[in-house]
């Protein structure tokens, strides 16, 4: 059967979807990781944290298959991205994977014993299991904007020319630090919408309201590193979108600024860093005015913004290197054959629906708040 579409297109549909993936794993798991971030700072008392808990203790399992996903995509659609960012971030997911073991473990033991200090131990490893992978999610994405030390030789192998502290500077700690405020902004916009109204939902809003301006900030401090920094990667004329696989063939130069440059081609691209400010901005009017819905609203459209407008900066670019920029991945030179990439798609068009139908009637069955007396009387919660 012929592929219906060119080699190109294909490419760029699994960059848009790639980046619906990593948006939809922010989006879900995302505010579970923001309300386990806060949790020993909302709720004081057991009775306290134990709703706190159950305001995701249903739905936190189900969310991490956007995490699952976006690996998988990565994997299937973008194999030279998969071997050289998992085999060069390896301790630091590593870092992250023993944190998220805390998360289930937390949740299963907690309520296992009746003794306050075995509980607050457990709520403290319930805290590193979110806090922990927003930061790192949040320094990888720095790295990748920065551009990561690797170089292809002439048989495409891969060398990392880094350690684990190299991945720590200050742009990708500003970006780590980005991502805990957007996510604990997305966990406080969850908690408005999940819990019974009373001090821990005020606690949930104060840090909000903090977050909110934190994310701002430090959202626009990151523009400003990228503006007047060294990062970026142009891509030479000519490039064939429809071209071999072979990061070697297609040019590619250390280009200073050239993250800002789709903007002057594309002004529509500026809806991403717009919405990354006014989502923050949205949530925090709707902190202000007790608009519930308004807070989870401008949350999710914070983490939309903030996370496209990376996308969008580096286009076409996925993976830059910072020890050789030729040797930079991009949508034309790092993807799957064409016709893996059009069998990829037939299955996503078949299963994407699927999961998506799947966790909204789940999400609808679920739909009310969470409440003192629910915790009380079923032995159901955690």
């Amino acid at each position: 059967m012929p592929i219906p579409f060119d080699y190109e297109t294909l490419r760029l549909i699994w960059w848009l979807l790639l980046g619906v993936l990593l948006i939809g794993f922010a989006l879900t798991d995302g505010f579970d990781l923001g309300v386990a971030a806060v949790l020993p700072f909302v709720a004081r008392t057991d009775e306290e944290r134990r709703l706190v808990i159950n305001s995701i203790g249903a739905t936190w399992e189900g969310n991490q298959v956007w995490f699952i996903l976006g690996g998988g995509a990565i994997f299937a659609a973008w194999p030279f991205v998969y071997a050289i960012s998992f085999s060069g971030f390896y301790l630091a997911m590593f870092l992250v994977l023993m944190a998220l073991i805390l998360r289930p473990v937390g949740f299963k033991y907690r309520s296992k014993k009746d003794d306050p200090k075995w509980r607050a131990r457990w709520d403290w490893a319930l805290f590193v299991g979110g806090f922990v992978p927003a930061l790192v999610f949040g320094v990888a994405v720095g790295n990748v904007l920065k551009g990561v030390p690797f170089h292809l030789d002439s048989d495409l192998r891969a060398f990392w020319d880094g350690g684990l502290l190299d991945l720590f500077t200050p742009f990708t700690l500003l970006a780590g630090l980005l991502s805990v405020a957007m996510l604990v902004l997305h966990g406080a916009g969850w908690l408005s919408l999940k819990i019974e109204h009373g001090p821990v939902l005020e606690r949930a809003r104060r840090i909000g309201l903090g977050a909110g301006v934190l994310a701002i900030l430090l959202f626009a401090a990151g523009g400003l590193f990228v503006a007047m920094g060294d990062m970026g990667v142009a891509i030479a004329d000519g490039v064939d979108p429809n071209g071999p696989s072979n990061p070697l063939i297609h040019g590619a130069t250390a280009a200073p600024g050239a993250w800002l440059a789709n903007y002057g081609k594309h002004p529509w691209m500026l809806i991403a860093p717009l919405l990354g400010f006014a989502g923050p901005l949205l949530a925090m009017l709707g902190i202000a005015r007790r608009w519930d819905l308004g807070v989870f609203l401008g949350s999710s459209l914070g983490v939309v913004g903030i996370i496209s407008t990376v996308g969008l900066s580096m286009f076409p670019v996925i993976l830059p290197s910072t020890v050789d920029a030729a040797s930079s991945l991009t949508v034309w030179n790092a993807s799957s054959s064409h016709l893996t990439l059009w069998i990829m798609l037939l299955a996503t068009l078949i299963f994407l629906p699927l999961v998506l139908l799947y966790t909204a009637w789940v999400y609808k069955v679920l739909f009310g708040r969470v409440t003192t007396d629910d915790v009380r009387s079923s032995a159901d919660f955690y």
